[in-house]
Order: structure tokens, then C-alpha cells, then sequence
């Protein structure tokens, strides 16, 4: 080792910093079209211009989660979700997702109520690209979500075969959004980036545009066009399986309340609404 020339030593140590360094997804080689417009074609959208939300395409997750032993849908929420309309319903074009304070209590149990609309068995989809047009609500102890579950569970209950949160929100930090997946054999494991809206209309104030990015090794999520959380690749879930290369359906729903926004206040206005002008899903050309 003592006869080893100073500078390729010297080399040799710079290159594995510098690759120490490298994200892990530029590791990975992720790669999506740079054209994302003319690069992907429709294979399913909702554009909720009827009179009533169309059950060919989105059934209703129901209840408090308790009949699936998991109470507060394993979160510690509040709501009670519902197919009501008075908890949704199409309006001006919109799906309106509406979170409710109740007086009476809803059932005598539930101070709150909200709805959860997904596609499974009706819209379910693997790798291309999501886009979903939608005005968020604001106030301590909502927590908005546009989200993806494996319709089969390839490997196994949750996490083990995945979860893809395109967009969430708190209530309270109308300016924020962030993009997770979740995943995991051994144990409970997640990978999180968000954004902070600068300037302009914040995320409740207007649309905005939510898009996911999928394929077979990598998955990123943008809004407007700009990237917010990812890419996250196959090195991102190591030494973990990557569940992500199964059919997944969309979920979309208000919670109220939970771990990760706290609890409603008496400063918190209800009845809050998601808002939801389009969900279109592309599979790349």
C-alpha cells in the first residue's frame, strides 16, 4: 500500500465519496418521459360533469374501520365515512368530498363524518401516470388525501405490499403538501418529500393539478408540473421488498383528525369540502 501512487489514492477517495453521496434514485437510473403531455394516452378518467357519482366507477370505503380491526382506520381518526350526499355528490362539474361537524351526533357516536371514495375492482391500474385536478380544505384536524392501495396485496396486509399517497395534506398548513410511499416485510417503513407553496393561490385557495409518475423501477409525484416528492426508486425501499409493480386503485377521501394532524379545535369551521374536478389515469405510449 505504501507504493501506491498519492494521487490515485487521492482519486479513489473522492469517487467514493462522491458516490456515498448520490441520491439514491440517481443511483437507480430513474427515467420518465421528459414530454409528459404527448407521451402517455388516457385509459381512464372521471370528469364528474353527471347528476351523481357513478358507481361503475368509484364504491365507498364505509364506517369507522373497526369491522376491519382497525378502529380509527388505524390512525386515530375521527369521522364516521359515509355514501351519503350529504357527505358527496357532484356539483358545477366537481366532485365535493365534504367533512361535516354533526349535531346530533351521526349515530349517537360519531361527532364527525366524511366520505372516502375509491375504484378498486372498478379502476384499478399498473405503472403510467395519474392526474388528479382538485381544491383542498383548510382547518386544524383535516387531512385531505389522494392516494393508491394495492388491490390485491401481491405481498401480504399493509405495508408489505405498498402504499402511494400522490398528495396529502394538513388542514392546517395550507401552503404544504407532500408525497410518501409506504412499504416494508419487517416492519413499518415510509419515504416522505413535500413542497411549500411560495407564491400564488395556495393549495385550498384554488385547482391545482396532482400528478403521479409510475413505472416499473421508479415513482415521483409533481404538482402544476413541478416535482414535489420523488423519484423514489427500487433503492429507495432497500433492503426491502418493492411492492410497487402490482395493480393499484385510487382512493380519495377527508379525514378529520388522526396522528398526523391532531384533532379538530373550536377555531375550525365545518363543513369543509374537497373538491375534485378531474381523475384521469394514461398509460405511456
Amino acid at each position: 500500500m505504501s507504493n501506491f501512487p498519492t494521487y490515485l489514492l487521492a482519486t479513489l477517495l473522492l469517487s467514493s465519496i462522491l458516490f456515498a453521496c448520490d441520491k439514491p434514485e440517481e443511483i437507480a437510473g430513474c427515467q420518465f418521459p421528459t414530454d409528459i403531455e404527448n407521451s402517455y394516452e388516457l385509459i381512464w378518467n372521471d370528469e364528474f360533469d353527471g347528476t351523481e357519482i357513478d358507481d361503475s366507477k368509484w364504491s365507498y370505503d364505509l364506517g369507522d374501520g373497526c369491522d376491519l380491526g382497525i378502529c380509527g382506520w388505524g390512525n386515530n381518526e375521527l369521522e364516521y365515512y359515509t355514501d351519503r350526499p350529504e357527505n358527496a355528490y357532484l356539483e358545477n362539474g366537481n366532485l365535493v368530498i365534504k367533512a361535516r361537524k354533526e349535531s346530533p351526533i351521526y349515530l349517537n357516536q360519531y361527532q364527525y363524518t366524511s366520505s372516502r371514495l375509491v375504484t378498486k375492482n372498478k379502476g384499478d391500474f399498473r405503472y403510467g401516470r395519474v392526474d388528479v385536478k382538485a381544491r383542498l380544505p383548510i382547518g386544524q384536524g383535516l387531512w385531505p388525501a389522494i392516494w393508491m392501495l394495492p388491490t390485491d396485496e401481491a405481498y401480504g396486509g399493509w405495508p408489505r405490499s405498498g402504499e402511494i399517497d400522490l398528495m396529502e395534506n394538513i388542514g392546517s398548513e395550507p401552503d404544504r403538501i407532500f408525497g410518501t410511499i409506504h412499504y416494508g416485510h419487517d416492519y413499518w417503513r415510509y419515504t416522505t418529500e413535500g413542497i411549500t407553496k411560495e407564491s400564488g393561490p395556495n393549495f385550498t385557495e384554488d385547482f391545482h393539478v396532482y400528478t403521479l409518475l409510475w413505472n416499473e423501477d421508479c415513482i415521483m409525484m409533481m404538482v402544476d408540473g413541478e416535482k414535489f416528492a420523488g423519484p423514489y426508486s427500487r433503492s429507495t425501499t432497500l433492503p426491502t421488498t418493492w411492492p410497487f409493480d402490482q395493480n393499484f386503485h385510487i382512493l380519495l377521501n377527508v379525514a378529520v383528525g388522526g396522528n398526523l394532524p391532531g384533532n379538530p379545535t373550536p377555531a375550525t369551521q365545518f363543513p369543509q369540502t374537497m373538491e375534485v374536478d378531474y381523475v384521469r389515469v394514461f398509460s405511456e405510449k
